[in-house]
């Protein structure tokens, strides 16, 4: 069971974007703080998404035996909509990064207007939104939620999901704080390189983790 969550959920945090806003906030006037509550609200969405799917889950029945074609029907429908999602990103066109410098004539998008003006209350809310579920988040909690695990065990299951798919922001911030200037220029690197090849490591982590679900749901259903 760890496992296999743990592996879902490291597709989960594969999150570009989530590590561009990141810079940015670290880069703003008060960084301590604006990195710390965007953090915050990343992990206070991923502990309540995590908790409200596994109790979903288990009060439809997928953790019983007899949901075991549901069960695995429902992993399968998650890697096609992760598939859709892989496919949809590939064909819209490329929308500006946060900092980049905005388009007049064109209306910039929600977490584009939201990183602007870097702010504590606005970086709380960034984090929520950018930590909304995605399939393999949800598949890697459905794993805990239909193992046959005791209550501390599946506590356990799920502090390592949660913890896995925040460490993408977690983890700089960490080191911004024990170190703040090199942690700032790897950063610097870092973004411009994210910048250049974001795009593909989303398009890379959708793909793979719908290709992951699609196989292990098709097996599973094929197992019965």
């Amino acid at each position: 069971m760890f496992a296999q969550a743990a592996g879902f959920a490291v597709l989960a945090a594969l999150s570009p974007t989530a590590l561009l806003v990141m810079a940015v906030f670290l880069g703003s006037a008060n960084p301590r703080t604006t990195a710390l509550l965007y953090v915050a609200g990343a992990t206070l969405m991923t502990v309540v998404m995590a908790v409200a799917v596994l109790f979903i889950l288990r009060g439809v029945g997928l953790n019983q035996p007899r949901e075991h074609d549901p069960r695995y029907g429902l992993r399968l429908g998650l890697g096609i909509l992760a598939l859709a999602s892989a496919a949809f990103v590939a064909r819209r066109r490329r929308e500006p990064e946060p900092e980049a410098v905005p388009d007049p004539g064109k209306k910039p998008g929600l977490i584009t207007r939201l990183t602007s003006r870097p702010r504590p209350a606005t970086a709380f809310a960034v984090g929520l939104i950018l930590f909304l579920p995605s399939a393999t988040f949800i598949a890697a909690v459905q794993v805990v939620a239909t193992a046959k695990a005791a209550v501390p065990e599946t506590v356990l299951a799920l502090a390592e999901v949660t913890l896995i798919t925040v460490l993408i922001v977690l983890l700089p911030l960490l080191t911004f704080l024990a170190a703040p200037e090199a942690t700032g220029r790897r950063l610097a690197r870092l973004n411009a390189w994210l910048r250049a090849n974001g795009r593909v490591i989303l398009i890379s982590g959708l793909a793979i983790g719908g290709i992951a679900l699609v196989v292990n749901g098709a097996i599973g259903l094929a197992s019965r």
